[in-house]
């Protein structure tokens, strides 16, 4: 027998090689119903999986992200297993599952176009009405080489080789179909429910353009038609508030074909951008930060000594200067090094808070540029901070608060998470266990709730990210916190300690933005181009009725322009609801509206974006509502 250790602090015998399937139906068939994977002992496996010691049992259901993978990960199998169907001599590639959905790479002789999608969908229909279990099974290395050599599945052979040499080799098979998979999967192909083939794209084997390219299809799943009808109903939204479009719409910016990935700012747009650059060196300045600018081009020695060099190479561009090679900046880092390098430093000017707005360029192929958020020349709001090892947990401390700060001030919810040390990585393990141990210790101080990332931090230290939630659920990455004990000593950085020796500081590299391109475009996506008050290109339009208010239009608009107020007067010979409606369109906060009677009183009619007509209200008044609105930052 084997004793079973429920969430509920509760336990109970069972035999050995007992599924968890069993186990939730012992429970309660309710429960059974609606699991999808279990966690037992840590590690997320099949409903169906035989047990045979004894263990701690979750049992997981959609809602829960790691549960939501499995059922995803199962819909691309059984999308899979239609496309096979369909077009027999298909080879499969590789089917994940992504944030709110998954995809499946074919190589194929037919080409698949979006017409076919309802083929596909009906055959995955036929495929679940058949129930199929979902049986997992191992084999040796050889025997599955052999096994997908036989069935001319290329891809999947090349994968076995590269797995290494313990690995277990796991296959999936419904029905019909089977793949090489490590699972875990849900117990049949019955389980599913809602589902929609959404696009189409190509994409080059492992990601290499020296690869075939093969024909991706992107879909989702969720286990009720209404949360699918939810989910496609935010897509909608987001096609509306495409900052792609708004950005256009609204003057902020534009991407040309003699700069593809070089975004330009338009003059609103740099209202908007130099608005979030001034609110960031207000509360930098408050933080205690100093403010530097480093060159965007500097030699290959530097490169070299930051390892950026042997470990970014692909990313950079590059150029000769006096027949020396050069690298245009993909990072602030090693620029930011040599600046604390200009100095002696004691250990009583640490810790040393410095800051870059700073330009970078990283090479990023063509098929994956979009807007603002995937570019290949954007500012990041870099900082590094150079420390006493005492001083590790109480500096992340600080940055974690300005995060804080920052988001809260936007709407913006988020979570954390903790990425570890990656294969590709410098420095030995007793200063990765100090970096890794440190950033847990400064958020559990926070009292912030975490994800581990086993294996995604930075090549030169373990990391904290930061991802924020928009008005339509999306998340992004955008804040990190990394800590590094590396550079410090490649660079040789230095401070002189109480004792009157040389020691070495510690480094937190930060960013809260992340890159201000891509926050402004995250932020027009977020407000569908409806910034608040603060932000707004133009926070006030005046409006007169006739021709015959327009000079007290301008007066008024003139008065606000000395108080600091962005204005416009529309004086064109239009009538007045078109006017206002152009307004709206522009998503301007405030329209004042001018007649013979506002003259009069020495007020103006305030349409306000959200709340619409506010009345008649003296024109000083409104100045200085607008004013202290400004001031507070507010979202409304």
């Amino acid at each position: 027998m084997i004793r079973v250790s429920l969430k509920d602090g509760t336990s109970r015998e069972y035999p050995k090689g007992i599924t968890m399937l069993q186990v939730a139906e012992d429970i309660s068939p309710k429960l059974a119903k609606n699991a999808v994977a279990a966690l037992y002992n840590d590690v997320v496996i099949d409903l169906t999986r035989p047990i045979y010691e004894d263990g701690q049992l979750e049992l997981l259901d959609f809602n829960d992200p790691r549960a939501a993978v499995v059922y995803r990960h199962s819909s691309g199998h059984v999308m899979a297993q239609a496309v096979k169907r369909l077009w027999p001599d298909t080879k499969l590639a590789i089917g994940p599952a992504i944030d709110k959905g998954f995809y499946y790479d074919f190589d194929s002789e037919h080409t698949i176009t979006p017409e076919d999608f309802t083929l596909i969908e009906e055959e995955m229909q036929q495929i679940i009405e058949s129930d199929y279990p979902i049986i997992r099974q191992e084999m040796s290395r050889d025997e599955a080489i052999k096994f997908f050599a036989e069935k001319g599945e290329d891809y999947k052979e090349e994968l076995i080789h590269d797995l290494p040499e313990d690995a277990v080799i796991s296959l999936y098979q419904q029905g019909e179909f089977v793949d090489l998979c490590a699972g875990p999967h849900i117990p049949s192909t019955g389980r599913l429910k809602a589902y929609k083939l959404m696009s189409l794209a190509g994409a080059y084997w492992r990601g290499n353009e020296k690869n075939p390219m093969l024909q991706r299809i992107y879909a989702t799943s969720f286990p009720k038609k209404n949360m699918l009808e939810e989910h496609l109903h935010k897509i909608e939204e987001a096609k509306k508030r495409d900052h792609r479009r708004l950005g256009k719409e609204l003057g902020l910016f534009i991407v040309l074909d003699e700069g593809p990935g070089f975004p330009f700012f338009l003059p609103k747009g740099m209202i908007l951008r130099n608005e979030l650059e001034s609110f960031w060196r207000e509360e930098h300045q408050k933080a205690g930060y100093q403010e530097i600018r480093t060159p965007i081009i500097l030699n290959r020695e530097l490169w070299e000594r930051s390892g950026h060099w042997d470990h970014y190479k692909e990313n950079m561009y590059f150029t000769q200067i006096d027949e020396q090679d050069f690298a245009v900046k993909p990072m602030n880092c090693p620029g930011g090094m040599l600046v604390y390098k200009q100095g002696l430093h004691s250990y009583r000017e640490l810790p040393l808070r410095i800051a870059e707005m700073g330009l970078v360029h990283r090479h990023e192929l063509s098929g994956v540029l979009h807007g603002l958020m995937r570019v290949r020349a954007f500012t990041q709001d870099d900082a590094h901070i150079f420390m006493l090892p005492e001083q590790i947990v109480d500096e992340i401390r600080g940055v974690i608060r300005l995060v804080d700060r920052f988001y809260k001030l936007f709407g913006f919810p988020y979570h954390v998470e903790l990425s570890t040390r990656p294969e590709n990585s410098m420095g030995d393990d007793e200063a990765w266990d100090i970096a890794t141990n440190a950033l847990i210790e400064a958020l559990q101080e926070a009292g912030l709730d975490y994800q581990v990332n086993e294996g995604d931090g930075a090549f030169y230290g373990p990391k904290i990210d930061f991802h924020l939630q928009d008005s339509l659920d999306r998340t992004w990455q955008c804040g990190t916190i990394q800590l590094d004990f590396q550079m410090p000593e490649r660079f040789d950085l230095n401070y002189i300690g109480e004792d009157g020796e040389k020691h070495r500081p510690v480094m937190i590299h930060r960013v809260i933005y992340g890159s201000i391109e891509r926050f402004i475009g995250i932020l027009t996506e977020h407000f569908a181009g409806a910034f608040p008050t603060w932000l707004a290109p133009v926070q006030v339009k005046l409006i007169p009725i006739t021709e015959r208010q327009l000079d007290y239009a301008i007066e008024v608009a003139e008065d606000l322009k000395a108080s600091g107020i962005r204005v416009e007067v529309d004086s064109r010979s239009e009538k007045m609801g078109y006017k206002i409606r152009e307004g709206q369109l522009q998503k301007i906060p405030y329209l004042l509206v001018v007649g013979d009677k506002e003259i009069e009183q020495g007020a103006v009619a305030v349409r306000h974006r959200k709340h619409g007509d506010q009345g008649a209200m003296p024109k000083e008044e409104f100045k200085q509502n607008i004013l202290q609105e400004i001031r507070n930052r507010s979202n409304d």
